[in-house]
Order: C-alpha cells, then sequence, then structure tokens
C-alpha cells in the first residue's frame, strides 16, 4: 500500500530539488513557468515512506496498483506543452500520486483531476491538502473527462491511450489544447497535442516516444 508521510522541508530536499530543476533544464526543457512550478513542489510528499533516496532522480517510481509516480521529465515535458497561463481551468486524467497536479495547481491554474484507482485518490488527496492545493479531485472513468465543469483551457492524460479519446476533445474550448499519449501498443506510446482552433477545427501535433501505463475506460484500453 502506497503511504506518505508529511515530510518537514530540508535544505537537503531543496538542493536535491534546485538539482533536478537544472538537470531538467540540461535535458530541454526551456519553460521558466513550468521549471518554477517544479522547483516549488516537494516531490518527497508523494512517496512512498523509506525511499528518500529515489525523490529527486529524473526517473519514474512504482506507487501500487500497477500505478507509477512519472519521471519528472515527462512531467515537465507534458505541462510545458499544454501552454498555460494564470487562471486556465485544466483537466488532469489520471491522478495517480498527485504529483503532476500539484505542479500545475503551482504555475496558478485551476485543477480538476480525475483517478479511476480509489485508493491512489484517496493518498493524493491528503498529500494535495498538507500542500493547500484548491485541486478538485475526482473519482471516476477518466476517459469520460469531467463534463459537468467543461469546458477546459487545456486537458493533460497521464496513461497511455489506444486512441484519443472523443470526449475528452469534446470538453476542450476553442484554443483549448489536450496533452497525451497514444499508441497501437499500452507500453508504446507518441506523445501528441490536440489543439481546438477559435474556429473549432483540430490540428493534431507529435512530440516524440513516451512509455506510460495503459489508460483504462470506456475509451481506453479496458471497458
Amino acid at each position: 500500500m502506497f503511504t506518505t508521510a508529511e515530510i518537514t522541508e530540508t535544505p537537503v530536499m531543496a538542493g536535491k530539488r534546485n538539482q533536478l530543476v537544472n538537470e531538467l533544464r540540461q535535458k530541454g526543457i526551456v519553460s521558466e513557468q513550468v521549471l518554477q512550478a517544479i522547483g516549488k513542489v516537494p516531490r518527497q510528499l508523494f512517496f512512498p515512506m523509506d525511499f528518500e533516496q529515489f525523490v529527486y532522480r529524473d526517473a519514474p517510481f512504482p506507487i501500487g496498483h500497477g500505478q507509477t509516480i512519472s519521471q519528472p521529465y515527462t512531467v515537465a515535458f507534458q505541462t510545458a506543452l499544454l501552454q498555460l497561463k494564470t487562471g486556465d481551468k485544466v483537466l488532469e486524467i489520471g491522478t495517480g500520486s498527485g504529483y503532476q497536479a500539484a505542479v500545475l495547481s503551482a504555475i496558478g491554474v485551476q485543477v480538476y483531476t480525475v483517478e479511476t484507482v480509489l485508493p491512489l485518490l484517496k493518498d493524493a488527496i491528503k498529500v494535495l491538502k498538507i500542500l493547500d492545493n484548491d485541486i478538485k479531485c475526482f473519482h471516476g472513468d477518466g476517459t469520460m473527462g469531467l463534463p459537468a465543469f467543461a469546458p477546459y483551457d487545456a486537458i493533460v492524460v497521464t496513461a497511455g491511450a489506444p486512441e484519443v479519446p472523443a470526449s475528452l476533445v469534446n470538453q476542450l474550448k476553442p484554443g483549448g489544447r489536450l496533452v497525451i499519449p497514444v499508441g497501437d501498443k499500452p507500453d508504446s506510446q507518441i506523445m501528441f497535442r490536440i489543439s481546438k482552433t477559435p474556429d473549432g477545427k483540430i490540428i493534431n501535433e507529435s512530440f516524440g516516444p513516451f512509455r506510460f501505463v495503459p489508460l483504462k475506460g470506456k475509451e481506453g484500453w479496458s471497458k
């Protein structure tokens, strides 16, 4: 079971986080907005107890239930593709540990997040409350989005989809962006950004290979 501890910030952890930010910059993340957000969020809060040595490595880490906390580079890459502005309404599909939602919140956007695995969602909510984030968390099928709160300026999907869910595209505002890994195999995807122009046209852009856990749900890998 994934458990967290209310870890007090230390100079060592702050220093490691600064090192991570520099590493991400060297790897090609150029958005200062995103780098500053990564630098604000104490990633140790989202980790299982007794695994401090892994917290600020640029690598994914298992959190139980077949899920992972994403590699910081991947979190930064997806967030940068969203091209966010302060006050944007953002939907995250796949809350997981809550780390990506916390990074989004640190940018100054309104975050709505959906998770299908209830125990993970409960743990994430506990951590996000520690950080005082006003993040709206929901349990359900993320492939269907959250139509009650649509439309969204941006949507980010943190699991690999076999195709782009039509429900998510429909919940984008004109001018909105959907960032999602898509592939015909559950463990291998291409990162896409789907943009809806002000007149409703759809533009697809691809950004290279990534690897995510499968997106589950009605419009995902499992019904």
